[in-house]
């Protein structure tokens, strides 16, 4: 991949983002700290340095995802919400077992779905660092979408890297000195909680670390209500 074509698509998605922001009232980004969600949160707070950054605090992240969340918090002074469930991790587990071995699917519903979609409430505009190559859940994934919230709101979520590549994330980060969570040295490729994240099974297929042998392909949260 040429530097044309990654400098063509970082404009590509800077203008989108530019455009949104200028008819957003209330928007926010969602990242998990890996590499994708950290690129687009660069872009933005170069825009709206005040962007509300959401995440998914479950209680079952790796300590070294917590560790660079806390370093780019601090040295990017983001404006960070943690997110997290009703029930700590000792009570969920103490009512209902360990979820995520047992049942993931609920476990993500109650960790990562329902704390999401009530702190999405407050705002009218998502952005988030999808990519169409991650998943075939997201082949079609498109960088502007509506998107209805369990209580009826329809929120925009927006996804101006849908059509990057890993390549092209990598070229951003070396182009812009942005060190990578460490977990990725150690040959993860989608990173999520730790009991259910696992170094991938196909070396095409990013995601193949996820979920291992539970036949699921997303945790619910890019899943609207019909």
């Amino acid at each position: 991949m040429s530097v044309a074509t990654i400098e063509s698509k970082t404009e590509q998605a800077l203008e989108l983002i530019t455009r949104v922001l200028g008819d957003a009232a209330a928007p926010c980004i969602t990242s998990s700290f890996q590499s994708e969600c950290v690129v687009l949160v660069h872009m933005l707070l170069a825009q709206k340095p005040r962007i509300p950054v959401l995440f998914l605090e479950t209680g079952y992240h790796f300590p070294e995802t917590l560790e660079y969340r806390d370093k780019l918090a601090s040295e990017w002074k983001l404006n960070l919400f943690n997110l997290e469930a009703k029930q700590s991790v000792a009570d969920q587990e103490a009512q209902f077992g360990i979820l995520n071995q047992t049942d993931p699917t609920r476990c993500c519903k109650l960790r990562k779905v329902e704390p999401l979609f009530g702190g999405l409430e407050p705002y009218d505009t998502w952005f988030t660092a999808l990519r169409r190559d991650q998943s075939p859940t997201r082949a079609n994934l498109q960088r502007v979408e509506p998107f209805k919230l369990p209580g009826g709101k329809v929120i925009q979520k927006i996804s101006p890297l849908a059509d990057w590549t890993t390549r092209d994330v990598w070229q951003y980060m070396q182009a812009h000195s942005i060190p990578e969570l460490s977990l990725y040295d150690l040959g993860y490729t989608s990173i999520g909680c730790k009991p259910c994240t696992a170094l991938p099974l196909d070396p095409n297929d990013p995601r193949s670390g996820r979920w291992q042998g539970q036949g699921k392909l997303e945790c619910g949260i890019h899943i609207q209500e019909k």
